[in-house]
């Protein structure tokens, strides 16, 4: 399988918007470019996971806002202070949140440099 963009280039946003995933996801990608910030967006995937099998395990459903609020933060931290943009979520909510989950398999799988 080939990985698209493995280097994090910025790519620009067409003027009418991204019309697929595929499309989008390497757009994606490029507004990781620092290093901090993915490994922000990385913890905070992983520590969203825990939680979510925690609040399954324990049948405590509250603690899925907790596991959705915490992801976010780490994220949103890396984009505002370190890569100093705005989280692409703001644009394309869904598609950002799949893409969050598909770059973190990507890097836990070993396909994608951390």
């Amino acid at each position: 399988m080939t990985v698209v963009n493995h280097n994090y280039s910025q790519r620009s946003e067409p003027e009418g918007g991204f019309k697929s995933l595929a499309a989008f996801y390497p757009f994606y990608l490029g507004e990781h470019c620092n290093v901090t910030n993915r490994r922000l967006h990385l913890m905070g995937t992983t520590l969203s996971l825990v939680i979510t099998l925690l609040a399954a395990m324990k049948r405590k459903p509250h603690l899925l806002l907790v596991a959705l609020i915490q992801g976010y933060a780490f994220a949103w931290v890396g984009h505002f202070i370190f890569e100093k943009n705005k989280p692409a979520t703001f644009r394309y909510p869904i598609w950002s949140f799949i893409c969050d989950f598909k770059m973190w398999s990507e890097v836990m799988t070993g396909k994608r440099k951390f």
